[in-house]
């Protein structure tokens, strides 16, 4: 059975793992990307911030998949980002990314979000299917500053109106 809850910092290093192992498996391990972003190693620490959370995927006390909200430098008033949304491989195609997006956009509604914000690369076809089926729309500039200048692919979806 899966289970999604609040990262702890005991799961820092092995979310850290997955996240550079997909961005390994997909060819995009590489500077301006969450692979060389020193933060990646303690997001327990990163999402202590105001308005953030992180939510990990368990399966058997084996972390497999992890996605979270973020209020990112310079995003626009009533803006916050969808972050690091990583699955293992033995656990895509079940449903797990929908399930921890939506979680996501659950909490970012909660805090009072009306609209949601992504950045990403094509290489993450996957991921990129996935927003577009969950209604995210793509733009033709990135928000705020989130220093992943490697990213591409900028995409925003309306929450709450």
């Amino acid at each position: 059975m899966i289970t999604i809850e609040n990262i702890k910092q005991e799961d820092n290093a092995a979310i850290a793992q997955l996240i550079r192992d997909v961005l390994t498996e997909f060819g995009a391990n590489k500077p301006g990307t969450v692979f060389t972003d020193p933060t990646t190693d303690n997001l327990f620490g990163l999402f202590q911030a105001d308005q953030s959370q992180y939510f990990i995927a368990k399966e058997n006390g084996i972390i497999v998949g992890g996605c979270g909200i973020y209020p990112t430098t310079g995003l626009p008033e009533g803006c916050i980002e969808l972050v690091k949304l990583y699955v293992a491989k033995s656990h895509r195609s079940v449903g797990l990314g929908k399930q921890l997006m939506e979680k996501s956009i659950a909490a970012a509604i909660s805090e009072g979000y009306q609209e949601i914000y992504l950045e990403t690369l094509p290489e993450l076809h996957i991921a990129v299917g996935l927003y577009e089926h969950l209604g995210f729309e793509y733009l033709d500039h990135p928000y705020g500053d989130s220093g992943h200048f490697a990213c591409d692919l900028w995409m925003r979806k309306i929450i709450r109106h």
